[in-house]
């Protein structure tokens, strides 16, 4: 059986003309864009409908139709009857209908990243959410501020314990599955939140550890699915906006909750955020894959870009943990991850005591201006990933670009927090602050970029390594901050925070 392209018609402005000639079968260069049409023959005793698409030849009102027509050899033993052959006339009727609608014809790679990025906005909306509710929640059951404490860090204890599991899952079963199971984990323990806090203590502690292990997967199986849909040249980009959707997701937390709180009472945080969580897993579902190799309607332009000069996308049956950890880049990651995010969560934990304490904002001011530096680093992380990705297109080594926006995510935080103890302006105080965090949103195109540029096929195990050294820096940061801050001077968090 042969397939090929028939030409039907070949118009202008004024409209359609059939053609004099025979149909010319031919394969024509694809144009910059493609219609779907339905056509209706008419003879005198039927009427035939099929599907056929317009190219626009980019010449104005100028452009061609044509039809996917198959042929095979068959053997005609009586002739044509005259009902079955068509009149001159017969394509007068021509009956158009566009049938491909344009989010269909939008990058499915692109589709997977902004589903991502979803996934991560709910992330930091269901985490950041404790940070408010735990207000209203202290003062009805009566907690002190060690138990305050407690309840805050119970989140960690799953969340340190699926990294690097998560990391094996998802290379070995696909990010599709473990993403999936992360949100809907975590969105179903986020609504289970009120109901373990009534019960007592030691449900509420077992309730954050749980939406720690949901949360805990998801950078793994990002980094996993992420490696196999987008091309080297959009990794950056692609990251970015990822990633710029944890901190998105922290200004939306911080600004809705006290609403919620407040006209509601503070369980509509938890059932309201929550259940977001399963209206992005339908979507999930219906539309997202853990590899091209699984997505039947991707089309071959896509899949050819998507695969040229790439890795194997099939799953990985074995982790070669001997030789992922004798690598030096691999600990070159892993101390970075550290070392970031040594200064990010004692920013994270410490900023609105720093407002409070140092420059005497009150709480209302302390909330406002902390969500400042997270609308900065989402603009600065898609800058940088632009950026990035521009200079890996002109030629510049991949090396080359990762190590220039890590320089920038280290160095940049460090100048202006040193800043700090030496401002006595608030307004230039927040201003250093907002800085700071903008420049470290370039390590988006540095390092966590780098995981699956120096191991593409183990990007979830080795982001889940570098992750858990990160979590640590996180945890010991926190904790020696306020022991330090103790018994010294609240100005020296600027030193702990870029050492």
């Amino acid at each position: 059986m042969n397939t090929a392209r028939a030409l039907l018609y070949s118009f202008t402005n004024p409209p359609f003309r059939p053609l004099k000639s025979l149909p010319d079968i031919s394969c024509p260069i694809r144009p910059r864009e493609a219609l779907n049409f339905r056509v209706r023959l008419r003879t005198d005793q039927r009427c035939c409908i099929f599907r056929v698409s317009v190219r626009n030849l980019g010449r104005g009102e100028t452009g061609k139709v044509y039809a996917d027509v198959k042929s095979e050899r068959i053997e005609i033993l009586e002739p044509v009857p005259e009902s079955a052959k068509l009149e001159e006339d017969a394509l007068d009727d021509v009956v158009l209908d566009r049938t491909v609608p344009w989010w269909e014809e939008f990058p499915k790679r692109w589709v997977i990243v902004i589903l991502c990025f979803s996934a991560f906005l709910l992330c930091n909306m269901d985490r950041v959410n404790m940070s408010i509710a735990i207000l209203p929640m202290s003062a009805e059951y009566n907690w002190n501020p060690a138990t305050v404490g407690l309840v805050q860090s119970s989140f960690f204890w799953g969340y340190l314990l699926t990294q690097i599991a998560g990391g094996i899952w998802a290379d070995k079963v696909g990010g599709k599955t473990v993403l999936g199971f992360g949100v809907i984990w975590w969105s179903i323990a986020t609504i289970l939140t009120p109901v373990a806090a009534k019960a007592g203590l030691p449900f509420l502690l077992v309730s954050r550890a749980f939406m720690g292990i949901g949360e805990g997967v998801a950078m793994p199986a990002m980094n996993n699915i992420l490696s196999k849909w987008v091309p080297v040249s959009e990794r950056s980009r692609s990251l970015a906006l990822v990633y710029s959707g944890m901190y998105l997701g922290s200004v939306t937390g911080l600004a809705f909750s006290p609403f919620l709180i407040h006209q509601f009472g503070w369980p509509s945080v938890f059932y309201s955020f929550g259940s977001l969580g399963t209206v992005w897993f339908a979507a999930w579902l219906s539309k997202a894959h853990s590899s091209p190799l699984d997505d039947p309607q991707l089309r071959p332009a896509e899949k050819k870009l998507i695969f040229a000069n790439s890795f194997s996308k099939e799953p990985v049956k074995t982790i070669p943990w001997g030789l992922i950890l004798s690598k030096a880049p691999v600990w070159a990651l892993i101390v970075s991850h550290f070392c970031h995010n040594w200064g990010t969560f004692i920013l994270l934990t410490w900023m609105p005591t720093y407002y409070n304490q140092v420059l005497k904002f009150n709480l209302t001011e302390s909330g406002l201006f902390c969500v400042l530096p997270w609308l900065t680093m989402a603009f600065s992380a898609n800058l940088g990933g632009w950026i990035a990705d521009t200079l890996v297109s002109k030629g510049l080594s991949v090396t080359t670009v990762r190590k220039i926006m890590q320089s920038i995510g280290f160095l940049g935080p460090a100048f202006f927090l040193t800043q700090l103890s030496h401002i006595d302006s608030p307004a230039m105080a927040v201003l250093c602050m907002a800085c700071s965090q903008g420049t470290d949103a370039f390590s988006q195109s540095g390092l966590y970029s780098n995981h699956q540029d120096i191991a593409p096929r183990y990007s979830g195990v080795l982001l889940g390594l570098s992750n858990t050294a990160g979590v640590l820096a996180g945890v010991f940061g926190t904790a020696a901050t306020g022991y330090i801050l103790q018994h010294g001077k609240n100005s020296s968090l600027a030193f702990i925070c870029c050492w």
